[in-house]
This record gives C-alpha cells, structure tokens and sequence, in this order.
C-alpha cells in the first residue's frame, strides 16, 4: 500500500493527511503509521495485516472503553474505526523502550534506572487488576476462572508439541510448572496480556503515563503483567515491583515471583501457539527457534 493509497483510506473516513506518513513494520497485526494531518495534528494509524480482523478490532475498541473508565493512564483515543483503518492522536509521551527496525537494537525512552518508573508502575497495574469483573463481562470480554488457567497452557503445550515441536528441557519444565499447585493463583483479574516496557508510554525521567496495545486484556492470571518486565528488567527489578505493587494495595499471593518466572519462561510456548494462529512462515520459524527445534 503506497503513501497515495493511505491518504485516500484517511480521506475517505474525513482525515486528511500529508504525504509525512512513516512506518514502523514491527506489527505482528497491524503496520503502525505515524502521519501529520494538513493541520499539523500527529496521528497514529494502524492498518490491518489480515481481511480478518474485524472482531479483533471491535474488541479492542471494547477494551479501550473499559479501561479509560479506570485508569488515570493515557490510552488510545480512536478517532477512525475501519475495518482498513484504525487512527487516533498521537499520544506525546514515548514507549520507554524501543527497537531500531534496522539494527533491531533496543533504544530507551526514558532513564531504565529511575525508581519513578516501579512506582508508578506498580499504581497502574493495581488500577488495572482492579477493573470488576461485572464490568469485563458487560463488555463481552474474555473471562477466565482459576481453574481455566492451567488447561489454557496445556492444551499450548499439545498443539505446538504435535505442529511445531519442543525442546524435552522446555517440554519438562512447562509441565513441571502445570504440575504445581502451589504456584497458581486462585482468583483472577484484568490483565493487559502483553505489558511490556515497549508498550508502556513514560516521562523522560521514567513515569509511567499511558499504556497501549491493549487487544490481548482479558480476566486472566494477573502474573502475566508481570512477566514482561522480568524479560526486561531482570529479577532484583521484578521483587521490586511485586513489592511496590503489595504496598499499593495489590493483590498477590505467596508463590506470585515463582509463577512469573515461569510466565516469562513460556513466551516461546505462547509465541509458538501464535505462530500457529496467524500461519506465518516467518513466525513460525522464528517459533521453532525459541522452542528449541531449529
């Protein structure tokens, strides 16, 4: 799709935008376009990658509703809700992480090291965990019970066991982890799904302000927020934040550290059933990398 294509698809929903319109290609679902209107307005724009993807993007918008009713954080606005086309204005603060599409290194926001950024952290994964649960229903969101939990990953584990393949190492830990009661927690609450520095917006100096990306939130195992700031952050960070997150007034329980360990252990078991989902080759060898098949 040329730069001239966008612009008629932007036209045609009352948006009109210059020919300053780039791409950051990363998107799994969507190509992410940021674009200047002929007012000078800056503009988010994400075009769906599949024809597919209408009910994906009706949930999302659900979500977006839900969440800016609970949260003090920025959240994306859509303005433009197409089945081609989704647009909104750009918020102003950064991602605190970020990676070069060329040399694919990561670039930070923000100052990696700022205690602002555990803190304020902690506030917005308390409010998020908060959101009630009569409320995800009424939007006809996911809704998990604890004893959904462990079923969800095991039957991940059988069907990129049979497509893909695994590692026995991998194999045997997953199931080492489906196998403990102890680290299963026993209620669940609104999560984002796939939190993570480069989806959380912050202040140069490292407070959290918004968060996007929301389409995979769902009431589910609140140790999934958790586990993509241990990816990035490391483990000494993550104690921090649990911590940060229990004085705030969040609910955890004893083995809450253990299971994000394993949470983050599994995104190779997540990224495989992806892989699976989309059918993409390239996702699929990538997938087969991180299981250890390849």
């Amino acid at each position: 799709m040329t730069i001239k294509d966008i612009q008629k698809l932007a036209n045609e929903q009352g948006l009109f935008l210059t020919e300053n319109i780039k791409f950051n290609e990363m998107g799994v679902d969507f190509r992410v376009g940021y674009a200047i209107d002929i007012k000078g307005q800056r503009w988010v724009l994400r075009i769906p990658r599949r024809g597919d993807m209408s009910e994906q993007i009706d949930k999302e918008k659900r979500i977006l509703q839900l969440v800016k009713k609970h949260l003090f954080l920025k959240v994306p606005d859509w303005k433009i809700i197409s089945p081609h086309l989704i647009a909104y204005p750009l918020i102003e603060e950064e991602p605190a992480l970020t990676v070069d599409t060329e040399s694919h290194n990561m670039i930070w926001n923000m100052d990696k090291d700022s205690p602002k950024y555990i803190i304020s952290l902690a506030k917005a994964l308390v409010q998020l965990h908060a959101i009630p649960k009569e409320e995800v229903r009424k939007n006809h969101l996911k809704i998990m019970k604890p004893s959904d939990l462990r079923p969800e990953i095991a039957n991940q584990l059988q069907t990129v066991k049979s497509e893909l393949g695994i590692s026995s190492k991998l194999e045997l830990r997953y199931r080492k982890w489906l196998d403990d009661d102890k680290l299963w927690p026993n209620f669940t609450q609104f999560v984002h799904g796939d939190l993570y520095a480069g989806h959380v917006l912050t202040s140069q100096d490292g407070v959290v302000a918004g968060i996007i990306d929301w389409s995979t939130a769902h009431l589910g195992d609140p140790a999934i927020d958790f586990s993509g700031h241990v990816a990035i952050f490391g483990e000494a960070s993550l104690r921090n934040l649990i911590t940060e997150y229990e004085n705030q007034g969040g609910k955890t329980w004893d083995k809450i550290y253990e299971q994000v360990i394993e949470r983050a252990s599994a995104s190779a078991l997540s990224y495989g059933y992806f892989a699976l989902e989309t059918n993409n080759e390239n996702h699929i060898i990538g997938a087969k990398v991180q299981l250890g098949v390849i």
